[in-house]
């Protein structure tokens, strides 16, 4: 196998002169992953802040989403380039993180990118940006914890107006008003006292219901389920008083294993198996019976029928509700909600291990039905939220801001303290940033005053989405800082800089050090590319 040695450039004996490396490909490789990053982050930077675009974005199986949430687009992008790719990882990063701040997260790190090119042309090595940055963003965190206003859980107002902050940036903002309180309420009622600080999103349970408008949104004090009971033998469909039982074995006949098959060859067999079947089924009724269970739910099955005709017909007449195809993953939301434990074979049927409510009925809601079950005894830490839109589109995106508000919400409860949005918290950042700049010695100075100049572009994108003057906007805005207003900010709906806290423009402070920390964390990693290598 032939190799080719690179060409070296010719010394003379003796010299201490060194030889030339050819840094082309090493410089091309980064550029190239630089501009494929920033060219994701350019594509969501028209969707921050109150006055973002919308993206209308249509799947290859024709799904169509109409969403302005910077994750969701992001998800739905096809990215091929693997520098790209890690943008995509950034904002699911920020997602599970803080839940919001999804857009901000990568307009941040695009701009970042967008200095460190610059710095990389002038001459300056990577790892030296790489390590200025990390400095840069200790020192951030730092500053916004001191900007930020303590938070207690008993203080209503101020959680309201965090979450009403992060759904005013959506196509569902006009429903602010009954949304951020909902979500208030929601997470503040799964929070368990022992445990103070954690809250587990998966305690509240988001159903949606095509029909009506948004303004039918409502808490439920129960559970709900998009679904219709089994009426096929004429069952119950309301009963008070109810004992619950969440099962996970099939009431229909067993079935042989997929090699075997059973050859009938006469009626009188078939009569038998018959006779055997109902039998089965018949010991299996009077054994739930017995526990005086009037309410089945029963798991979803892949393997064969949960219920056939026969048992339902069988449960009908012991006057047994039966709501069936419930889902693997709901069950232990229902357990926890009922106060039951699920039930995985007839012969471990008991009493305690049935849930007890003082309603389960079935409501007509729109075009089709639900079903609610109301009264819990003992009810576990759960709160259910039904959720209304008049197309599928207005219901997906009601339900994704939703989720952001409970994410705004527990991130306030992990970290209870606020601090103002509008980009103020930006430019307080980009001008003490820049101040400390000046002290710091070679090369570290210049990075640090370019991660300052980065942090600019989230008032200048909300003063340009907002269709202001952006460089006029932000210039004022740096004066009024300068002056000692640290909480000036932009105000998109009057259109110029006001005291953003008195305007009740408030966000988590975890969203915005999680933003600036994961920015600059994927920023760095790209800086430290110097190759791709493609396995095949």
């Amino acid at each position: 196998m032939a190799t080719v040695a690179a060409p070296m450039a010719s010394k003379p004996r003796g010299s201490k002169a060194e030889s030339f490396v050819d840094n082309k490909r090493r410089e091309d490789i980064r550029f190239a992953n630089i501009n494929s990053a920033r060219a994701v982050s350019d594509a969501v930077r028209t969707s921050l802040g109150p006055k973002g675009m919308d993206k209308m974005i249509s799947t290859a199986n024709g799904e169509v989403i109409i969403t302005n949430d910077g994750a969701t687009i992001l998800n739905k992008m096809e990215v091929l380039q693997p520098a790209a790719k890690m943008l995509v990882e950034l904002s699911k990063s920020q997602d599970s993180a803080a839940g919001d701040g999804t857009t901000t997260v990568v307009v941040i790190a695009g701009a970042l990118l967008k200095e460190c090119q610059s710095l990389l042309t002038n001459g300056i090595h990577p790892t030296v940006i790489s390590d200025s940055l990390h400095k840069a963003c200790a020192k951030a965190i730092d500053i916004l914890t001191a900007m930020a206003v303590p938070v207690e859980l008993t203080d209503r107002d101020s959680l309201v107006k965090s979450a009403s902050t992060s759904l005013n940036s959506k196509v569902v903002s006009q429903y602010s008003t009954l949304l951020a309180p909902l979500a208030v309420d929601a997470v503040l009622s799964v929070i368990d006292p022992e445990k103070p600080e954690i809250v587990d999103l998966r305690d509240i349970k988001i159903v949606k219901k095509l029909g009506g408008t948004v303004d039918d949104t409502h808490p439920v004090k129960g559970l709900v389920f998009d679904k219709k009971v089994s009426r096929a033998a004429g069952g119950p469909t309301r009963v008070e008083n109810a004992k619950i039982a969440v099962i996970q074995f099939q009431i229909s006949p067993p079935k042989t294993d997929i090699e075997q098959s059973i050859v009938v060859s006469d009626y009188t067999q078939m009569d038998r198996i018959l006779k055997e079947e109902r039998n089965y089924i018949l010991g299996m009724i009077k054994k739930i019976k017995a526990t005086g269970c009037n309410v089945l739910l029963i798991q979803k099955s892949i393997l064969r029928d949960a219920v056939t005709d026969l048992s339902l017909h069988y449960l009908a007449k012991a006057k047994i509700m039966v709501i069936k195809d419930v889902e693997r993953d709901e069950i232990e939301f229902i357990t926890k909600t009922l106060n039951c434990l699920p039930i995985a074979n007839i012969e471990h049927f008991r009493a305690e291990k049935l849930g007890h409510a003082d309603l389960v009925e079935e409501a007509s809601l729109g075009d089709g039905k639900i079903l609610k079950i109301t009264g819990i005894k003992d009810m576990g830490r759960t709160t259910s939220v039904l959720v209304r839109g008049s197309n599928q589109l207005v219901l997906d995106e009601a339900e994704r801001s939703l989720h952001d508000a409970l994410c705004v919400v527990r991130c306030l409860v992990s970290k209870r303290f606020l601090i103002a949005g509008g980009g103020a918290p930006e430019i307080e950042l980009s001008r003490q940033l820049g101040t400390w700049a000046k002290v710091l010695h070679g090369m570290e100075g210049y990075c640090v005053k370019s991660f300052a100049e980065a942090l600019e572009v989230i008032p200048y994108t909300l003063a340009e989405n907002a269709g202001l003057n952006p460089i006029a906007i932000v210039t004022e805005l740096r004066n009024k800082h300068a002056q000692g207003e640290i909480h000036a900010g932009i105000n998109v709906r009057k259109g110029q800089i006001t005291n953003i806290l008195e305007e009740n423009v408030v966000q988590p402070l975890l969203v915005s050090t999680s933003a600036i920390t994961l920015a600059t964390e994927c920023v760095r990693m790209i800086l430290k590319i110097d190759d791709i290598v493609t396995v095949r």
